[in-house]
């Protein structure tokens, strides 16, 4: 069964228990597999179909058609549609997290209630929403009886007070609300209320001429309406949207997201199974919102990074209080401070991101001290505004780290972390250099004690890591390179950077930043700092190559020379590193993701309907499995 099946199958289970009053999982759990089918198949037929009730009630055909929204699912997917649909004026709705229902009026008297059902046609409920509040059984509006025909629709909720006191055994409101206003014999719905967003007339008389004099009119006639706020730019709709976010947890029933309409009523937009006009801004698991409390500052080499500490909150089921904040200018571009509330993401992303701030008014907050001098070696740190640095190079923190990045580009595996450190505080490594001086002789203090030596034992470890150092003297540039820990400089983008032409180090060295800039993947601010960093290396890089040293291996040889690889899912008869890593020694390059200069797509799973297989199939790239990639390395 392909992943494209397998979410049909899903989505077509989980509509039948929501419509039947049994709801197995949340909106948001249901959206992510809806929202990776569409990434899959956009035009899969179960996206554009509604579910249907049981067979319980008999069927009543809609006033108003009850078809799906489109959705957007973070501030990204909402931009894009309202370029498509720039309105002076965007009316934002709560969301409300129910079931919808639709009440139909002749003359002002309600004669049925009807579900959502297909979209067109659902269950009459009319007895059962009799008994709920906010069903009106007929419409007055100042002490007179308002003759409205046609339909007034709404959505069926439980308050999170009800739901605790009486049905605490239930996953949740909707599902509880969904299961009571279907039940044959009425009871419980009572605990239900109706809150309305929408009507529409169908006798002819105009009773408003908007969406806001619809909501209006609807309140003045005595139903519960929908709150209603008005935003003049989509971006105020996003600032609106983090700002609810944080409140929601204070509203007395669920809402999971926002709608988004034009302030002209569009009947001909509002027939179609999904209309263009509106847009539901969803809510999302991979987002919360919560109150700074902290800044710390992680140190890598000479790298200070600032990291948001905040009140927990769950992000994707996990429970998170940190966050990167990137660099100084990403903290001045948000214009995050100690007491803001703050929009926490994490759509893929290993770790969480501080993405946005909520704008208020009447919260205290404070400026984030910033270091100004290296913790370790008190040089004054600095700012760059895309990073804040240690500038001085023999600082022990910028030593010690460099010596652990080349031993982990390099891959001297018996050269482990532990014995670099000790080698490093004892003041045999001070440098890469270093590294390759070292003898046996030099390693067997750290694997035998005083007593064995004097006995004159020999040190099977010392030999080891002696003989792993002496078999890493040959390398590629790109691996030679990256292995400087240099900033911007990781073995893929030095491999971009060797491809481009800077196939040489005399040529690297050489380069100038605008060059630099020009290749993909460098914009001017990496340009600098890797212009800057290849300098500062300069001369112990060309004195391990002119001193033979270490051995450059000629690029663009080997039987995968020119060819790029992406590997996804599990491999039989080896782990992907190793696969990478044989790649490499054949003279390819690895890519992360599916682009359209990519080679091969590397899987056990060719038929899957994975975004990677997907997206392969698309760029005409071929989709391979582990037996045919070992037959190209051959």
């Amino acid at each position: 069964m392909t992943r494209i099946e397998e979410l049909e199958k899903l989505i077509s289970k989980y509509q039948k228990s929501y419509y039947d009053g049994e709801g197995e999982i949340s909106d948001a759990e249901f959206d992510k597999l809806w929202d990776e089918l569409k990434s899959l198949d956009p035009n899969n037929p179960i996206l554009h179909k509604v579910g249907a009730d049981s067979g319980n009630f008999a069927k009543v055909q809609h006033v108003m058609p009850m078809g799906s929204q489109e959705k957007a699912a973070n501030p990204e997917e909402f931009l894009a549609w309202a370029n498509k649909h720039q309105y002076d004026q965007y009316l934002v709705e709560y969301k409300l997290d129910g079931a919808s229902l639709e009440l139909q009026y002749e003359n002002g008297y309600l004669v049925r209630a009807v579900t959502r059902g297909d979209g067109s046609i659902g269950d009459d409920i009319t007895a059962n929403a009799r008994k709920m509040g906010g069903v009106n059984a007929a419409i007055y509006k100042d002490g007179q009886l308002v003759p409205f025909t046609g339909g007034v629709r709404g959505e069926v909720i439980m308050t999170h007070q009800v739901h605790k006191d009486y049905f605490s055994d239930k996953a949740n409101c909707r599902n509880a609300a969904n299961g009571l206003m279907k039940r044959k014999d009425g009871q419980g719905s009572e605990f239900l209320k109706l809150i309305t967003y929408d009507a529409l007339s169908t006798d002819g008389k105009s009773y408003f001429t908007n969406e806001e004099e619809k909501i209006r009119w609807l309140m003045d006639c005595g139903f519960n309406v929908v709150k209603l706020v008005i935003c003049k730019s989509p971006d105020r709709v996003i600032a609106y949207r983090a700002k609810v976010m944080e409140e929601r947890k204070n509203i007395e029933y669920d809402i999971d997201g926002l709608v988004i309409k034009e302030r002209k009523i569009n009947l001909e937009d509002a027939r179609r199974a999904r209309p263009d006009h509106q847009i539901a801004f969803k809510f999302s698991l991979e987002e919360a919102v919560s109150t700074l409390r902290q800044v710390e500052w992680s140190i890598n080499g000479g790298t200070y990074t600032p990291v948001a500490i905040f009140d927990e909150v769950e992000l994707n089921g996990t429970r998170v209080q940190r966050a990167s904040l990137a660099n100084p200018d990403k903290m001045r571009q948000l214009g995050v401070r100690i007491g803001s509330h703050v929009v926490v993401v994490k759509r893929g992303e290993i770790i969480p991101k501080i993405e946005s701030v909520v704008e208020e008014k009447d919260i205290v907050t404070s400026e984030i001290p910033f270091p100004c001098v290296c913790e370790v070696c008190g040089t004054k740190l600095i700012d760059e505004g895309s990073r804040l640095y240690c500038p001085n190079k023999e600082c022990s923190k910028r030593v010690l780290h460099q010596l652990l990045k080349f031993q982990d580009v390099v891959d001297i595996r018996d050269l482990g972390t532990t014995l670099i450190t000790d080698l490093f505080k004892d003041g045999r490594l001070k440098s890469i250099s270093d590294i390759y001086s070292l003898s046996q002789e030099d390693l067997v203090p750290y694997f035998l004690n005083e007593e064995s030596m004097e006995a004159e034992k020999k040190s099977l470890g010392a030999q080891k890591v002696y003989n792993s150092i002496q078999s890493h003297r040959n390398m590629k540039l790109a691996t030679f390179v990256a292995g400087f820990d240099i900033e911007g400089i990781a073995e893929s983008s030095a491999e971009k950077l060797v491809n481009a032409g800077f196939n040489t180090l005399e040529k690297l060295l050489a380069a100038s930043e605008e060059q630099i800039a020009q290749v993909s993947g460098f914009a001017e601010i990496m340009a600098h700092a890797v212009v800057e960093g290849l300098a500062e290396n300069a001369e112990e890089m060309k004195s391990l190559i002119t001193s033979g040293t270490i051995i450059l291996e000629a690029e663009g040889q080997g039987s995968l020379s020119g060819k790029s690889f992406c590997f996804t899912g599990e491999l039989h008869s080896m782990k992907r590193a190793d696969a990478e890593a044989l790649v490499k020694k054949n003279g390819g390059s690895i890519k992360s993701s599916v682009t359209k200069d990519l080679s091969y797509l590397v899987t056990n799973d060719t038929t899957s309907g994975s975004s990677k297989n997907v997206k392969a199939a698309k760029f005409n790239i071929p989709i391979i499995d582990e037996n045919a990639f070992l037959e190209l390395v051959k």
